[in-house]
């Protein structure tokens, strides 16, 4: 993963946008979306505030390896996901702006395809038993 790709990885779990990030920084939000796409390299007393700001050690950015994640529920994901798609501005879809029932599909879709799986895994496990 590049460091660009770490960075933006860390932005978005923290639910931060690259407006913010740069605020917290001192920077400009184009140059946080530069050292996103990997067209420009943060020096070193930006490295270091960004260790700061997401709490992971120089280390991280420099190896190749991503932080170990601990598990994580399904439904964790699909909530964290669910709040972002109703709360996130300006979301579109193949270049068309989303409304709020088009959220609301999508979420709906979801919550279907969760439901089968659960069965499936459901039916796997009583089998196996």
């Amino acid at each position: 993963m590049s460091l660009g790709s770490k960075i933006k990885q860390l932005r978005k779990q923290a639910e931060m946008t690259q407006s913010e990030l740069a605020r917290r920084l001192g920077i400009s939000p184009s140059a946080v979306g530069m050292y996103e796409q990997d067209r420009r390299e943060p020096d070193s007393k930006i490295l270091s505030k960004l260790c700061g700001i997401f709490n992971v050690s120089g280390d991280y950015f420099i190896s190749s390896d991503k932080p170990a994640e601990s598990s994580v529920e399904v439904s964790e994901v699909f909530d964290e996901f669910t709040r972002r798609l109703t709360t996130q501005e300006g979301l579109m879809f193949d270049g068309v702006p989303l409304n709020n029932e088009d959220r609301m599909k999508i979420i709906d879709a979801i919550k279907v395809v969760a439901a089968i799986a659960r069965q499936q895994h459901k039916k796997m496990s009583e089998g196996s038993t």
